[in-house]
């Protein structure tokens, strides 16, 4: 696919400088890219090379002045990164557009129902009553079980597997591995030490717009659901116990994991491999640093909490400064008790 700079800037609502007939068919990084590919450059740091680049098309900008001539044609906008982007996201249903048609072998239930402009991959299985919206694009490998339901323009990445009754909503993307919808974490210790599983009789519900990464787990309720709100993306190697909340626009990054009931408030943003205890309560623009154990409800919004377990994060640095310096108050110690000795000794004579 060929494009012009003229069509990809009325696209992103960018203005051109250069040859808006400059024709481009692929992306690259601004220190890599050729002759016929598109880039941008939203980080100061690679400035440097949008000066020697050998791209023809780059996203640049508003604000960028330029301290040499560049032989690229330009795209101003207001947000470099937003305006890529949005150009990416185009790219791609561009492409997922192509996909149409059930491949074989594949199995669909005569009770399923679907949607227009529907792709089913090979290797797939629909199960009785499932619902699927249109222009759902299921790849090869994915199970999706009895009586779940898909939302329109939701894509399905190779492998996933979505539990029975789990409900998806529009516009989802769920990458390869991931699985919605396995039995929570229930089990009642008996007398003699031993465990009863306890059914998971529950669902899991994710509403429009989330993004979840590969070989993620999100366990079905008890009863009730498991929710992930509108908006919300998940990082890879995540996972999220039964009946926890995950409010809207709340970001997690890769390996952390979430106990049950735990209800995560919106606009959250949690680091890489952090852990959360079970039926607490997360505050709506939390922070939660990289490997921090939250063993506690946070309950003022806008907290950033580091360390394990979790504490505020200012009194922490505090703290992490003082433990730095411990050897030096250590000998200081040492230096004014042996003054102390030194002057009860000049006393006693």
């Amino acid at each position: 696919m060929e494009f012009t700079a003229q069509q990809i800037a009325q696209l992103i609502g960018g203005n051109i400088e250069g040859n808006p007939e400059v024709k481009v068919s692929g992306f690259g990084k601004i220190e890599e890219a050729g002759a016929g590919q598109l880039t941008f450059l939203a980080n100061p740091k690679y400035e440097e090379f949008l000066y020697n680049t050998s791209a023809s098309l780059i996203i640049i900008n508003e604000s960028l002045e330029l301290k040499q001539p560049v032989g690229a044609t330009l795209i101003r906008v207001p947000d470099a990164y937003t305006a890529f982007a949005t150009l990416l996201q185009a790219y791609e249903q561009l492409k997922a557009g192509q996909l149409n048609g059930i491949q074989q072998p594949a199995f669909v239930s005569e009770t399923a129902t679907l949607g227009t402009q529907v792709f089913v991959g090979a290797f797939s299985y629909i199960g009785n009553q499932v619902k699927i919206g249109n222009n759902v694009k299921i790849h090869p490998q994915v199970y999706i079980g009895e009586g779940a339901e898909i939302g329109d323009h939701t894509i399905l990445k190779p492998g996933v597997k979505i539990g029975e009754h789990c409900i998806i909503g529009k516009n989802v993307i769920i990458h390869p591995g991931t699985v919605i919808g396995s039995d929570g974490f229930g089990f009642a210790p008996q007398s003699d030490g031993s465990y009863k599983k306890v059914p998971q009789i529950g669902n899991v519900m994710v509403e429009d717009y989330v993004e979840i990464g590969s070989n993620c787990s999100i366990d079905r309720a008890t009863m009730g659901s498991t929710i992930i709100r509108k908006g919300a993306k998940l990082d890879n190697l995540i996972q999220v116990a039964h009946n926890v909340e995950i409010g809207e626009n709340t970001a997690i990054a890769a390996q952390t994991g979430v106990s049950g009931s735990t209800k995560i408030g919106k606009n959250v943003m949690i680091g890489g491999q952090a852990g959360i205890v079970g039926h607490i309560t997360i505050a709506d623009g939390s922070r939660i640093n990289a490997q921090s154990g939250v063993s506690k409800s946070i309950k003022v919004p806008n907290s950033i909490v580091t360390g394990s377990p979790a504490h505020d994060y200012t009194s922490t640095l505090r703290s992490q400064a003082v433990y730095r310096n411990l050897p030096q108050l250590e000998k200081r110690i040492s230096e004014l008790e042996e003054m102390i000795k030194k002057m009860e000794a000049f006393k006693s004579y």
